[in-house]
């Protein structure tokens, strides 16, 4: 039997097991997956115990502190200095499926003007996919976000200088005449419990043709809801989620799924999400 792990501190409600626990049975594979909560402490002295695994999950606070115990470093993994997966084979190689899995769940490319809330960690990551794909990239963050933004934005500038990106304050964004292909979350306003919470105005919504919430607990928050009833096509966190857990089994194992049992187990996952 394969065995697989996530590790992470806290982990509390994860819905990674039953995701990858379908993955496996989709698949066929025999295998197992257990969550390691790992406190700080533990950490370095969990490796050897990790490297008999065939693959494992990383999760926060971890993603770059296991970047020292690979052997080496896919490109995704490289380009973020962020690592979510690592395949155990041969001394342990380190992904980034996050990236794969939010361009998996958008339906074309990642193209025209693009408008995200937040420069954090999986903003970043949304901002630079946006620009190697050549959209428009508006960074739109709260004051105390502005330095982080603008970082961001010069390090984009120096990786692609075609690239077209501006840091803005959120109550600050340009007129009516400006309209997004797509608005990303990329913060956790709107997460469960405090989902009567936006990250951005709701005017802004008529000016958007497609909005991805990185959030999906709940499965459809307040920005998805209201951007629905706006007219915009919406996409939630789940879906995400659901493909860079493919992604990782692809890493581990070579195994590619359909996409329409993909979407089926997106949909089983939400309901589950909502049922909890």
């Amino acid at each position: 039997m394969k065995r697989f792990a996530l590790i992470g501190y806290p982990l509390g409600h994860t819905m990674s097991p039953p995701i990858h626990r379908r993955l496996f049975e989709l698949s066929g594979l025999e295998a197992e997956y257990r969550v390691l909560q790992t406190p700080p402490e533990q950490f370095e002295a969990l490796w050897p115990q990790l490297r008999k695994l065939d693959g494992f999950n990383i999760t926060l606070p971890y993603k770059q502190q296991i970047l020292p115990f690979c052997a080496r470093l896919d490109e995704t993994a490289a380009r973020y200095q962020s690592v979510n997966t690592v395949d155990c084979k041969n001394g342990g190689t380190g992904y980034n499926t996050d990236c794969v899995g939010f361009l998996r769940s958008l339906p074309g490319r990642l193209e025209g003007e693009v408008l995200i809330a937040g420069a954090g960690g999986v903003g970043r990551m949304f901002a630079i996919e946006a620009a190697r794909q050549g959209a428009g990239v508006t960074l739109a963050v709260r004051p105390s976000g502005m330095e982080k933004a603008l970082t961001l934005q010069k390090e984009i500038a120096r990786s692609f200088p075609e690239a077209q990106v501006r840091a803005v304050a959120l109550d600050q964004l340009p007129g009516e005449g400006v309209r997004y292909r797509w608005l990303v979350n990329a913060t956790p306003v709107g997460m469960y419990p405090q989902t009567d919470a936006m990250p951005i105005d709701p005017s802004v919504l008529s000016r958007c043709e497609n909005v991805f919430d990185a959030i999906y607990n709940p499965a459809q928050t307040k920005l998805m809801r209201l951007a629905g009833q706006s007219g915009c096509q919406v996409i939630g966190g789940m879906s995400m989620l659901v493909w860079q857990a493919a992604q990782a089994h692809w890493h581990w194992y070579g195994v590619q799924f359909r996409e329409q049992d993909i979407a089926a187990l997106i949909r089983e996952m939400e309901a589950l999400m909502e049922w909890e």
